[in-house]
């Protein structure tokens, strides 16, 4: 591990954790997206996709230490958002231009009651626990390994369930509902306590494209949030958010739904780090000032002079992660230049 590796782990570790360092600038690499598809798509061969994560592995390291920026280079083992589901049984479509997703299996309450929650051989998440074994054999145990895209219990329930009928059954038949996300969530979290244990030095942040300390624990997508009440998400999703933060040591969270009724619930959560809140209609403003400094708010996918807006708010104790995708390392350079002095570090 180079020195400045070193000290980027340092002071990302602070930044989730500590006394606050400073906002983080971290320069996504052009092209890196993972190892395009996941096992629910693709029967290649572990040892060769871990080949494949081996090279890309190397390409982002040449990439950080060129641009200079605070990222900890991490091994990308990223998948489509179905790849859960699949594990249930929905089958996977593939698109051209994005990531594969799966289709709902479940249309009724009994249909519900009758799924089982999975055994992980045979699926494609117990071949990707096989890629992260291979990928830690081949890079050693100093190189963080990072996770699978992870949807929340109450979102798998919902790719699981035809989505219209999913939400008339949390009224007509919550009974169905909340059994099914219990199967879910005993499902994520029996996966989790394998992936730990597969990958101690596991990155446990799926979106965005960032590195955090094993001790954040676990991370999931929370995107069903804006359709429901906040005591209706009380009763089907947040109690197991919770969980999954007291077993695993923290939480981090992405959300692209319009959820501003739900950061009141979110803040119950014990050890909540990071969160990746996707702006709606109501702008960034209330999820800063809901949050303040009790987590990172990582922020990706934006222009820098949304970060420069961001940084105009006047809400003491805010912590910013900014991700930017540069097209090359000079764009990247000059991107974090632009960063560095609108937000210097304070902690070296």
């Amino acid at each position: 591990m180079s020195s400045q590796v070193d000290k980027n782990k340092r002071f990302l570790t602070a930044l989730f954790t500590g006394e606050f360092p400073g906002h983080a600038v971290i320069i996504n690499a052009p092209g890196r997206d993972g190892i395009p598809g996941d096992f629910t798509v693709n029967d290649e061969r572990v040892a060769n996709r871990a080949s494949r994560v081996e090279r890309d592995y190397e390409y982002i390291c040449s990439f950080h230490e060129a641009v200079g920026d605070d990222s900890v280079p991490f091994a990308l083992l990223h998948t489509g958002t179905g790849v859960f589901a699949n594990a249930f049984g929905c089958p996977i479509v593939e698109f051209e231009h994005s990531n594969p997703a799966s289709r709902p299996i479940v249309r009724t309450p009994a249909e519900a009651d009758a799924l089982q929650i999975p055994d992980l051989c045979g699926t494609a998440l117990g071949k990707h626990l096989e890629l992260a074994a291979a990928v830690r054999g081949r890079l050693g145990d100093d190189v963080p390994v990072g996770g699978p895209d992870m949807q929340s219990p109450l979102g798998l329930a919902a790719q699981l369930w035809e989505k219209e009928a999913f939400f008339t059954a949390i009224i007509e038949a919550p009974d169905s509902v909340l059994a099914l996300v219990h199967k879910c969530h005993a499902f994520i979290k029996g996966y989790l306590t394998e992936l730990h244990r597969t990958v101690p030095n596991l990155n446990p942040i799926h979106c965005p494209t960032i590195w955090g300390p094993t001790e954040l624990g676990a991370s999931v997508s929370e995107d069903e949030v804006g359709a429901i009440s906040r005591r209706t998400y009380e009763k089907f999703g947040l109690w197991c958010l919770t969980d999954l933060s007291e077993t695993f040591g923290g939480l981090v969270m992405h959300c692209c739904a319009a959820a501003d009724h739900q950061y009141a619930a979110f803040k119950t959560i014990p050890n909540l780090r990071a969160l990746n809140k996707v702006y709606t209609a109501s702008g960034p403003e209330p999820v800063l000032r809901g949050f303040g400094d009790r987590v990172v708010h990582m922020q990706a996918w934006q222009s820098l002079d949304l970060y420069r807006r961001l940084l105009d708010y006047d809400i003491p104790g805010v912590r910013f992660a900014f991700c930017y995708d540069a097209q090359s390392v000079d764009d990247g350079k000059r991107a974090l230049e632009t960063l560095r002095n609108w937000c210097p570090r304070t902690i070296s």
